[in-house]
């Protein structure tokens, strides 16, 4: 199996996806591929962003400026996920009273921000 795909296979693998819409979507750069000596290379990340891409597009009727809007939340959400795995992973390693100081202040933020304050 490929980890590296032509325009081709991604527009064949995504199967609401046209060749002029991957084109919009890399000129709007929202769909960035490598760039390689034989041309422009996709990866199985732009194939899910593709496949995602579409169905914002016509489930929403968002045009390439809003797509780039939403799919950069979209990066920030799973760079705050990917970091606040890691902050767990840390938080798991500690001592059992660490963890438990550090699950009262959270407890203590929670209760915080319900009642307003």
């Amino acid at each position: 199996m490929t980890d590296r795909f032509s325009e081709d296979d991604v527009v064949a693998a995504v199967a609401r996806l046209t060749r002029k819409q991957l084109i919009a979507f890399v000129e709007a750069r929202i769909v960035v591929p490598v760039i390689s000596e034989t041309g422009p290379v996709y990866r199985q990340i732009d194939i899910a962003r593709a496949e995602l891409l579409c169905e914002l597009s016509e489930s929403f009727d968002l045009k390439e400026d809003a797509l780039g809007m939403v799919i950069s939340l979209v990066d920030q959400l799973h760079g705050t996920r990917a970091e606040l795995r890691a902050v767990l992973e840390a938080i798991e390693s500690e001592q059992t009273e660490v963890r438990n100081r550090i699950g009262d202040i959270i407890f203590q933020a929670r209760s915080l921000a319900r009642s307003g304050r």
